[in-house]
Order: structure tokens, then sequence, then C-alpha cells
């Protein structure tokens, strides 16, 4: 597996934004996040957003992106843009709803399937949530404290999902 690219936000543009604009908090694209257990991401939108929430970080698939991009006519958008907070290739992020796993040392409890919503029709281009339908991305809980960084990393599947 490798990690492409990692993406933070202080703020929520589309979440709990139904019916409303959106906001206009930026993405930012950095090399390495500080995950804190139970917490989710240091300086991420979601850090200690709710007690056990399932999204505390979000994975997104770049083999998905590509497809997306290429369905869509569009080259010039960043993945950044769905709003998951960690890219990667060479996993099938589905097999880890319910799963326990190790990325670089911190542990993940994949919690759900990240669901698309009407918003990356605005974000990206119509027909993104229809196209991602049952693959966009994992949610998942933040089990111990470490850092993980863009670049080269083992999965390894602590407790596989029942």
């Amino acid at each position: 597996m490798i990690i492409e690219q990692i993406f933070t936000s202080p703020g929520h543009n589309y979440f709990g934004h139904y019916g409303k604009a959106p906001d206009v908090f930026s993405i930012q694209e950095t090399s390495e996040i500080e995950c804190l257990a139970g917490h989710g991401i240091r300086g991420d939108r979601f850090f200690d957003y709710r007690d056990d929430y399932k999204g505390q970080i979000t994975f997104f698939a770049r083999e998905v992106f590509d497809e997306l991009a290429r369905a869509l006519s569009l080259t010039t958008k960043s993945p950044g843009v769905l709003r998951r907070n960690v890219i990667v290739s060479g996993v099938q992020l589905n097999n880890l709803i319910g799963a326990d796993f190790e990325v670089q040392g911190v542990h993940f409890h994949g919690a759900a399937h990240c669901k698309p919503c009407a918003w990356m029709d605005i974000a990206f281009a119509p027909g993104t949530e229809e196209f991602l339908a049952g693959q966009g991305g994992l949610r998942a809980r933040v089990l111990s404290d470490g850092r993980i960084s863009v670049g080269e990393a083992q999965l390894k599947i602590l407790e596989a999902a029942a």
C-alpha cells in the first residue's frame, strides 16, 4: 500500500450544511498527520467531533479517484476536493470495514463505508455522487496514537471483519 496524499481541513464546508451554502474552509495538503486514539487527526475538522465517532479519519483509493476523473473527463481537480483525509493506492478499502488494522504503526478500526453525498456533485462534478456509490472510501476510528506520512505503508490486518 502507498499513502499518496494526506489532506486536512480546519472546518466543515458541506457537513451539516444541508439546504445552506457551503462554507469556505480550505483543504490543506500535508505530508504527515498526528492521529490521537479516540479523537482523530489533530487539526482536522472532525477532531473530537463526537465520542466514538466513526469518521475520525477517512481513507480513499487513488484508483477510484483516477476512474472517477476519467469517467467525468476531469483531470485538473485534486482528490482533496472529495474531502477525504488519506489517499491510498494498492488496497481494497471496503475489505477493511469491520476490521482492525495497522498502518505505519497506528491502529485503526474500519467503521463504515464513507458514503458519498450530493455535495460531491458540486465540489467535483455532476455525477460524482452516483459514480462513487459503494466506493466512496472508508471511515475509521483511531485506536492508537501515532503519525502517518506520505509514502510506502505496510497494511497489517490485526483483526479481520466478522
